[in-house]
Parts: C-alpha cells; sequence; structure tokens
C-alpha cells in the first residue's frame, strides 16, 4: 500500500493542540445549522412541554461542515478495564492481547469453529454505559485529582462522557445514506453523557438478520484469533473458543474544540514489541473485508468501509488497522497494514469522497448543539436527539421516563444530592 502522506491543509489525520479564532467558537449558535423544526421526533407518548429553544434542529449537509479541520488534542489514555467470558467488570488490563504478525500467505478459515466453539454475548441486554460508570467511580479519586480547582469545572472535569462507537457514530452522520440513530442525553454534575438507544429499524434488523449474515459477523472475531496471543511470548490459539463477552477497553481523554471528551472503546490488540510506544499508540485494530479484485471494488472500499474504519481508529488515538482480505467462502487471501495517517492520501483521488474534516466539524457542532439544548442538571432528565438520513437533527424530552440509563449506583456514587 502506498505509504506517502498527503499534503493538505491540514492533514486530517493528525493531531493538533493550536487555538482558533474566535469566529468559529462551537458554542455559539449558528442560525445555518441550528434551524426551526416544527415535527421533532416523538419517541416517547409524554415528553415534557418545549421551550423556544427545543424547536431548533441542527443540519447535517455536507457542505456547511466544510471549513478548516477542528483542533483535536492527541488523545491520552487515562485507564482501561476488562470484562470477562461472563461480560464481569475489572478494573484491570487482564483481557488485553498481544498482536502477531501473519505469514505472508496466510491459511486462515474464519468459518472454523463457528458451530462448535463459539459463545456469542446476549445482544438483548442493553448495557449503556454502565461499564465506564463502573470504570469511572473505580477511579474516581484519580479523575477528580486532575480537575482544575476552579468551582466552575464539572466535577470530572470533562463535558462529555460516552462510548468510541457512539462518537464514530456522529462522524460518519453527514455520509450515511442507510441506518439512522437515537443518543439519549443527561446533564449530571456538569458533565454530558450520552448513551445510544436502539432504533426500531435497527431492532428489526437484528430480528431479521439472516443465518449467513450471523456467520459473517462471527468472522470477524476469528480474524482476531489467528492474529491475537494472551501473552507476549505465546502463539495464538485458533483451536480455541470465540467468546465475544470478553473484552479489554481504553478509557481516553481528548477534547474536540471546546468539548473536553472522556471515551472508551473496546481494543483488539497491542503491539508486543520490547520499543513499542505508549498507549494508545501501540494499540492494534483488526478488520475483515471482502477481497478487492477490481478497480470499482477498490473505490468502493475506499468510499465507505474505509470512512468507519478511519472514525472509529482515529478518535481514540489508534494507529494502524490489519485488514484481512477473505474469498465468499471465508477463506483470508491476504492481509494489508492500513496506517489512519495515510487514509487521507488513500482516498484523495476518489470523485466526491468523504472528507475527515466533515466528519469533525460535524461531531464538534453536534455537542455544541446538545450542549446549548440540555440545561437541566439531573439524572431524572433525558434530552432524545433523533436523526434519520437526509434529515436534520431534532430532539425530544423526557422526565422520569424509560430513557432514564444513569443508574441509582453511579448517582449515589457520585455523591449527588439529586
Amino acid at each position: 500500500m502506498d505509504q506517502h502522506g498527503r499534503k493538505v491543509n491540514p492533514p486530517p489525520s493528525g493531531y493538533k493542540n493550536h487555538r482558533r479564532n474566535m469566529d468559529n467558537d462551537t458554542l455559539s449558535v449558528n442560525p445555518k445549522r441550528f434551524r426551526p423544526s416544527h415535527s421533532p421526533h416523538r419517541a416517547d407518548p409524554a415528553p415534557l412541554s418545549s421551550s423556544a429553544s427545543s424547536c431548533r434542529a441542527l443540519s447535517t449537509r455536507r457542505q456547511l461542515y466544510e471549513k478548516p479541520f477542528p483542533v483535536y488534542k492527541q488523545p491520552v489514555e487515562v485507564g482501561s478495564f476488562s470484562l470477562d467470558s461472563e461480560r464481569r467488570f475489572f478494573n484491570d488490563a487482564r483481557q488485553i492481547r498481544y498482536f502477531v504478525e501473519p505469514p505472508s500467505r496466510p491459511d486462515f478459515n474464519l468459518r472454523d469453529g463457528y458451530k462448535d466453539r463459539f459463545v456469542k454475548r446476549d445482544d438483548s441486554i442493553k448495557e449503556k454505559l454502565d461499564h465506564i460508570l463502573r470504570w469511572i467511580l473505580a477511579n474516581k479519586s484519580k479523575l477528580e485529582s486532575r480537575v482544575a480547582a476552579a468551582s466552575s469545572s464539572p466535577a470530572l472535569g470533562v463535558d462529555v462522557v460516552t462510548w468510541r462507537g457512539h462518537l464514530t457514530k456522529l462522524l460518519t452522520t453527514p455520509y450515511e445514506t442507510r441506518e439512522g440513530w437515537l443518543l439519549a442525553a443527561t446533564l449530571f454534575r456538569g458533565t454530558l453523557y450520552l448513551s445510544e438507544v436502539e432504533t426500531e429499524a435497527s431492532r428489526r434488523d437484528t430480528e431479521n438478520r439472516t443465518e449467513r449474515h450471523q456467520e459473517m459477523m462471527y468472522w470477524g472475531y476469528k480474524f482476531e484469533q489467528y492474529l491475537c496471543a494472551e501473552d507476549m511470548k505465546a502463539s495464538p490459539d485458533p483451536g480455541g473458543v470465540v467468546n465475544t463477552n470478553e473484552a479489554f477497553c481504553t478509557v481516553v481523554q481528548t477534547k474536540l474544540a471546546d468539548h473536553k471528551l472522556l471515551f472508551s472503546g473496546e481494543v483488539d490488540c497491542r503491539d508486543r514489541g520490547t520499543k513499542s510506544p505508549a498507549a494508545p499508540a501501540c494499540y492494534i485494530e483488526l478488520k475483515t473485508s471482502a477481497e478487492i479484485c477490481t478497480p470499482k471494488q477498490r473505490s468502493n472500499f475506499h468510499r465507505f468501509k474505509l470512512l468507519k474504519w478511519w472514525a472509529q481508529s482515529f478518535l481514540p488515538g489508534v494507529p494502524r488497522i490489519v485488514a484481512g482480505f477473505r474469498d465468499p467462502d471465508g477463506l483470508v487471501v491476504g492481509t494489508e497494514t492500513i496506517h489512519i495517517s495515510q487514509i487521507s492520501h488513500l482516498i484523495k483521488n476518489e470523485y466526491n469522497c468523504w472528507k475527515p474534516t466533515v466528519c469533525m466539524n460535524f461531531c464538534s457542532e453536534f455537542l455544541s448543539f446538545v450542549r446549548t439544548v440540555v440545561r437541566e442538571d439531573s439524572p431524572r432528565v433525558v434530552h432524545l436527539f433523533s436523526w434519520d438520513p437526509h434529515q436534520d437533527v431534532t430532539y425530544t424530552v423526557h422526565r422520569d421516563s424509560s430513557y432514564c440509563f444513569l443508574p441509582p449506583w453511579y448517582v449515589e456514587g457520585m455523591g449527588s444530592p439529586h
């Protein structure tokens, strides 16, 4: 793969710390992006009556976000946690795995073990932010010690807490044409918590998955098994059980424009070299995709799949992806290393392709929109933000509803008066 960086202004895959101009302040309301909406999505039969500000909507039109790349600070890992074979939380790195280079001609059968060595996580259990919240409580003193003495600082010293996957959906929204989303937002002790809510369309898709589709989802996990070892000196064990309950998650802190972010995401493995950099730069993402045989297939790979791969890895600062390209029977025919910093170069010749700056600017503007709207600091109040392809982002407000997602044990553990 071509490893030459793209010399444009600025490299969208870089992390920057410089100050923006005041006229780009993300907390200001831009009427071109925030506009009245008379038909917000109402998923609750009895939402709160709306104030004047709740009639606003956020546009997702790409051209509105074609402006300079926003400041995005180098993500810093502030912790990690593990989930074991029964999905139990541990405040340590026991589930970390180590990357082993694949052979030049891999002999990986991704179908192996699907029928007899596969333990699938129960997708019907909605974990919401629970694992991140457990990590926050376990590391509360460490987090609070990082907070400046200023009384205006949130208790955690961050503006937003969420999963990396939720932010990935926001980054890809301006280019998404098939799947909408619902994000629940709650302001608690000065910090905004964002948790995804399953859409009706997503629920139907899950229920109607074919056996072939379910097996192909397994293939990605099986590919990881071929390339990951449980300790630095071991070899992969492709004859073992694939258990998707198990996970190692990094917790990173960064800043996008004016938004201080704390989020967590699952990590596939880390480099096991003795001179490997510190986390998150030592982490590696593993992916599978159909083999590419024609220029059209290569173009589609760049235009669609690389968008989500880039967003997922760029956010936490994971520098590279190792991709396995497989045939229709699940046999890996080759592997390729894709450096996140080079993706902008790979897509530069694609007509009307996605732009990293649009992705990041939309995410920043969405967070500004949410912080402008969500004012009441209470775990009992949820603003439900809704988006469908080719529509604006709208929202409804709900008190003491089924959308509440901060559990009592977290609210009490944070010492809230609520």
